[in-house]
């Protein structure tokens, strides 16, 4: 059997299945990327909850882990070379989980790296922004007087918003008829802006009849489905 315990994250949250990929994570949409990753592929996983109501991301057993006290990160007990590999950064976690199944990205390296393109901009546009639009719409920040951060959220949000509309233009999906990791990046966070910041008419998401396809595809896929509850949130 597969020995992690040389890794102190397994102290805090024990490996049941130590042969299988360890997943700590929440369901936000950083989070889900992960699990509907794993989902789609089949790779055999084991998800474990981290909790932010009790800080579980400032402990030094995930510190040592993700010293960067985000989620999701992995453990994967079989990686290169068959040695243990643990892994945070969603894309780069996105990445690696596409290379070790050979699903999810086009095997031909132009069409690899449009594709890790796009996951990009998911990490550095579509992430921040829809998150800080989030902050300002729905929390804390909902309550300043001062509406301009709110405003130039709102302004970038659609900007990037119009980005991706043209993109799927005539596309099933990001990268056309095909179904990556690509579309597992942005969506969960489109989902999140419409759905949990409630920021739809804010951002005016009508005028994205792309967005909204793609979006509705999305979330109807059974991975998809069962990925957005994993790891369950306590009751």
């Amino acid at each position: 059997m597969t020995d992690l315990s040389a890794f102190a994250i397994t102290k805090k949250w024990p490996a049941e299945h130590p042969d299988r990929i360890q997943l700590y994570s929440l369901p936000t949409p950083n989070g889900v990327k992960i699990s509907i990753m794993l989902e789609e592929t089949g790779l055999p996983y084991e998800p474990h909850l981290v909790r932010f109501d009790t800080n579980d991301q400032m402990t030094p057993a995930f510190l040592s882990l993700n010293p960067n006290n985000k989620i999701p990160a992995i453990l994967d007990p079989n990686g290169p070379d068959g040695k243990p590999l643990p892994l945070f950064e969603s894309g780069a976690i996105l990445i690696y989980l596409a290379d070790k199944s050979a699903q999810l990205i086009p095997q031909d390296a132009a069409g690899r790296y449009e594709t890790i393109q796009w996951v990009m901009f998911q990490m550095g546009g579509i992430g921040p922004m829809f998150g800080q639009l989030g902050f300002f719409h729905k929390f804390a920040g909902k309550d300043y007087e001062d509406k301009r951060p709110r405003d130039r959220y709102v302004a970038e949000s659609r900007r990037l918003l119009r980005v991706l509309e043209q993109r799927l233009e005539g596309r099933a999906w990001v990268m056309g008829d095909r179904y990556s990791i690509a579309d597992i990046a942005i969506f969960p966070w489109v989902r999140n802006l419409v759905g949990f910041y409630e920021a739809g008419e804010l951002v005016g998401i009508q005028d994205f009849p792309n967005v909204r396809r793609v979006l509705a595809a999305f979330v109807e896929r059974p991975a998809v489905v069962r990925g957005l509850n994993i790891p369950q949130r306590p009751a």
